[in-house]
């Protein structure tokens, strides 16, 4: 007797059977729109390396995000760029700041919307640093990890003040997880949920992002608190300490290149897992497509699949209406 032919194509002979037995499934829910609110700026400002996506006023931002959510969407990220920045990044943490009175119209307007602010100090700091910083021989930058996570907690506390359902650190100091969640529960905001960039690598898939949100450091490099692009154990641990203070939800960043990292966090921790399609994977997609080297619809919906697949339950991606789009058609 013939030994027996296994024959996997048998599943794949039609577009019924092949979606009957798909093992991933992409939804509009699954996505997560930032936007980039500027104090700066009267109307609409494209940013020039990421098609279509630009700085907004406040007033832009809101009907920007009812457009969002009438296709599906309910999930914003906020990103603020303030008129004036200092050395202590005062505008990340006053009350009146632009990310706290975009999140009080957010609320106003669509109070289902859940706001999800980053909580960072690069874009307010005039020197583009993520904390308060000490410039050493050489340009490096020194940044005041302890100093840094107090203006951090201010922060976290004045957005969840305004409203924010969700706030992101993003800044990577070691001890600002459990920081924030004291902060938090101490003013009264023991509801409020801590998204955390828990493994944010030193990655040179950023530089879009950092013209959008205006936050290019000024002299030195993230290096010495984002984490090293080789060091996947290290992710490993710098998540448990994350979960350990307090994180609710965890996020992996970049996306595609970490796909790995991703994978290991949703398996070893088991919690509610992010990851964010940053500037240069998503300008890269635009940049090919707009040159026909590729069908963009067909590598974005290929690269939310990789996502999923992986293990991301939440996806941050610039392309999220276009998705919403396509999914419904």
């Amino acid at each position: 007797m013939l030994p027996l032919l296994r024959r996997p194509r048998r599943l794949r002979s039609s577009a019924t059977l092949r979606a009957l037995v798909r093992e991933t499934e992409l939804q509009v829910t699954d996505f997560i729109l930032p936007f980039f609110v500027s104090e700066k700026i009267a109307r609409r400002q494209p940013v020039q390396a990421m098609p279509g996506v630009a700085q907004l006023t406040l007033d832009e931002c809101v009907a920007e995000a009812v457009e969002a959510y009438e296709l599906g969407l309910r999930a914003v990220l906020l990103f603020g760029i303030p008129a004036v920045k200092d050395e202590v990044a005062t505008g990340a943490y006053a009350a009146d700041g632009i990310v706290q009175r975009t999140v009080r119209a957010l609320k106003q307007r669509l109070p289902e919307l859940v706001v999800i602010t980053d909580v960072c100090l690069c874009e307010y700091t005039s020197h583009g640093h993520c904390g308060i910083t000490v410039r050493e021989a050489g340009g490096h930058a020194h940044v005041r990890n302890d100093e840094s996570v107090e203006l951090l907690v201010r922060a976290a506390v004045s957005h969840a003040e305004a409203g924010a359902d969700i706030v992101a650190p993003s800044d990577m100091m070691d001890g600002r997880i459990g920081a924030i969640r004291r902060g938090l529960d101490a003013a009264g905001h023991t509801d409020t949920v801590i998204l955390s960039y828990a493994a944010k690598f030193a990655s040179a898939f950023y530089g879009p992002f950092r013209d959008a949100a205006e936050s290019a450091p000024q002299f030195g490099d993230r290096r010495t608190y984002q984490m090293d692009p080789a060091n996947g154990d290290e992710a490993l641990r710098e998540v448990a300490l994350d979960v350990e203070e307090g994180a609710d939800m965890v996020m992996v960043k970049p996306g595609q290149p970490y796909l790995d990292i991703l994978r290991r966090v949703k398996e070893r921790f088991a919690l509610p897992t992010a990851v964010y399609q940053v500037s240069g994977e998503y300008s890269m997609i635009k940049a090919a497509a707009a040159n026909g080297w590729i069908d963009e619809r067909a590598v974005t919906l290929e690269s939310m699949l990789a996502f999923k697949r992986a293990g991301a339950d939440l996806i941050i991606t610039y392309a999220a209406r276009d998705l919403a789009r396509w999914l419904r058609s």
